[in-house]
Parts: structure tokens; C-alpha cells; sequence
């Protein structure tokens, strides 16, 4: 399966210079947050493949006008044609506006999301916006990870983590894949496509 996933910037080659042929062969579009609803509409009108998103911390005019033919996965788990997917917005606390937790909140959602996943508890892909910590996170407070996404990823054993947050065009040494045990994580930053069967 094709997935592409978006963050935090959108891809002038699939909104300025769009032709409907980047889309062939995408099964799913994950959107890790921090984009504009317009955008993601945009994409679902041009595709049959399910736009998924969570929450970035400048969602809050989603409140108002979500993104239409789109399917918010926050604090849920969708599965799509076997896969499970878990999602989980917003980042850090920093100035108590849109969709900012602090690291207890985030552990309380972390939490009832595990309740969630009984009696299974497989977990394909975590999709959130921030980082976990020590991994691409930055050291400011508005872009620190949540230390709790760690239950997640060492109770659940998710093939992927994906994440946005962290703009890779604001840090030249910024990776965009990392590995944590058995689970490959990446940046989502702009757009950038993985094939779950390689």
C-alpha cells in the first residue's frame, strides 16, 4: 500500500503545479497537521483514496470549517484494509492556544487511546503531530516531544511512526527517517511516500 504523508507545509508541486497523475497509485493520505484545510479538501476531491488527519497546533480554524471529504483520526484508531492507524494532534503546551497539552494531558490521551486498542493491541502506524521526545524534537518548548508517545511505541511495536511539528527546512541536521526499536519513524514534513509493502 501507498501512502503519502503531508505536515506543516503544503507541496507546491501537489496544490500550485497539481496534476491529478501524482495522486495514481496512492492507496491512503495521511496529513500529520499544521495544514490548510483548502489543501486537504483539495486533495480529497482528486483521489478516492481516505484523507486521515490529526490536529497541528495551528488547527484551530479546523474547529470552524474542517477539512471537507477528510476524516479526523485524533484520539482514535481507524483501520483501513487491515492496517490500524492511531492518531494523536497537537503539540506541547507553550501559550494555551489550539491544540497544545502538556505532558500529563498528552499521557491521559495516550491512555484512553490504549483502552482503544483492547483487545488487540497491534498498531500499524502511530500518526501524531509532535515528535516523542529525543527524537527530532527541538529544545525549544513549543517544539519538544511528549516522553509518554514511548508507551505507544514499546507496548505497540507500530511499523511506523509518522509525525510532523518539526520543519526540516529550519534544521539542515534534522533527519527525516529515525528508527526506535522496530519502528521506523518518520518526519512528515512537505509530503513524502511510503510503500508498506517494501
Amino acid at each position: 500500500m501507498k501512502i503519502l504523508l503531508l505536515a506543516d507545509e503544503e507541496s507546491k508541486s501537489l496544490w500550485d503545479y497539481f496534476e491529478k497523475e501524482k495522486l495514481e497509485g496512492i492507496d491512503l493520505i495521511i496529513s500529520c497537521g499544521d495544514l490548510k484545510a483548502e489543501y486537504l479538501s483539495f486533495l480529497a476531491t482528486f483521489t478516492t483514496a481516505p484523507v486521515l488527519y490529526v490536529h497541528g497546533n495551528h488547527d484551530h480554524h479546523y474547529d470552524e470549517s474542517p477539512p471537507e471529504g477528510c476524516i479526523c483520526i485524533d484520539d482514535l484508531v481507524y483501520t483501513y484494509q487491515g492496517l490500524r492507524i492511531a492518531g494523536l494532534g497537537g503539540c506541547m503546551r507553550y501559550n494555551n492556544q489550539g491544540y497544545q497539552y502538556t505532558e500529563r494531558e498528552m499521557r491521559s490521551r495516550v491512555q484512553r487511546l490504549r483502552l482503544r486498542l483492547l483487545p488487540r493491541r497491534k498498531i500499524d502506524i502511530l500518526v501524531t503531530h509532535a515528535p516523542a521526545a529525543g527524537m527530532g524534537d527541538g529544545e525549544d518548548i513549543p517544539h519538544r516531544g511528549f516522553q509518554c508517545f514511548y508507551q505507544l511505541l514499546d507496548y505497540h511495536s507500530p511499523k511506523y511512526f509518522v509525525h510532523g511539528h518539526v520543519h526540516l527546512n529550519y534544521n539542515w541536521k534534522s533527519n527525516r527517517i529515525n528508527t526506535y526499536k522496530d519502528t521506523t519513524v518518520i518526519n512528515a514534513f512537505g509530503k513524502y511516500v511510503i510503500d508498506t509493502e517494501e
